[in-house]
């Protein structure tokens, strides 16, 4: 599909769609979401994913197989969060092949702006990487990964989302990362994204990225997606498939 029948099937969609969204999630897209879950809330966000890139000295397969995120609200407007994923790489033009646990991440996300009949909020999101993966997939080092989150709802039927952040993991300079996402509703349970991203890497290589998805609701705390992705001005290509799953608390009688 050219970049023309892409804009024409978005123009078509917001103007005959409706919104309506229950579960919240960071998945599939590279933008985090400016929403927190609610307080005494769980929520699982998993799937698989497998990708592919290349150079000109060696090209790699990658299969996250599965990668989970794990949320909990601790009180209004504040989670913790816990990723954890298992790993496999394999040299395409060798027999090597690593598989294992990839680093610990643990972090918060705060919203640090929603207010009623204002379509913008605002978000803060920090993991902590621990340096406790298998060898081969470690940094060996800590490390973080920072992202201002901000959406805003355009109408009934779309939405924008966009994160600027930085990550360092515990040598060099670290990246700078960017990610804008347009989320539209094609009904009340399908919605589709298309989403620009990439990272300034050591603050002197640029990577640029295009990815999209759907989602599909299956019940109110219930969400199926898939996605894939592609380098923009290098070899990258993946596909990934997931789930999320939203426990609600229990309601005191």
């Amino acid at each position: 599909m050219n970049k023309t029948s892409i804009i024409l099937l978005l123009i078509f969609l917001i103007n005959n769609i409706v919104f309506s969204q229950t579960i919240i999630t960071d998945r599939p897209d590279q933008t985090e979401s400016s929403s927190s879950i609610d307080r005494g809330s769980f929520q699982i966000e998993t799937g698989i994913l497998l990708g592919f890139t290349e150079d000109e000295f060696s090209s790699e397969r990658q299969l996250l197989a599965p990668t989970t995120l794990f949320r909990y609200g601790i009180t209004k407007g504040i989670e913790i969060r816990v990723l954890s994923q298992f790993e496999s790489l394999k040299n395409q033009s060798s027999t090597q092949k690593t598989r294992g646990i990839s680093d610990l991440e643990i972090g918060t996300k705060i919203q640090v702006f929603k207010k009623e009949n204002i379509n913008t909020e605002i978000a803060f999101l920090s993991h902590i990487i621990l340096p406790t993966g298998s060898t081969g997939l470690t940094n060996n080092s800590y490390g973080t990964i920072n992202k201002i989150s901000i959406s805003h709802t355009l109408n009934d039927a779309l939405g924008l989302g966009y994160n600027v952040g930085y990550d360092y993991f515990g040598d060099g300079k670290g990246h700078l990362t960017y990610s804008v996402a347009l989320g539209v509703s094609v009904t009340d349970t399908f919605g589709i994204y298309i989403e620009p991203y990439g990272s300034l890497n050591e603050f002197k290589t640029y990577e640029s990225n295009f990815d999209a998805g759907i989602t599909y609701l299956v019940t109110d705390n219930c969400q199926l997606d898939a996605s894939f992705g592609t380098g923009i001005n290098y070899t990258m290509n993946y596909l990934s498939l997931g789930c999320s799953i939203h426990i609600a608390k229990a309601k005191s009688d």
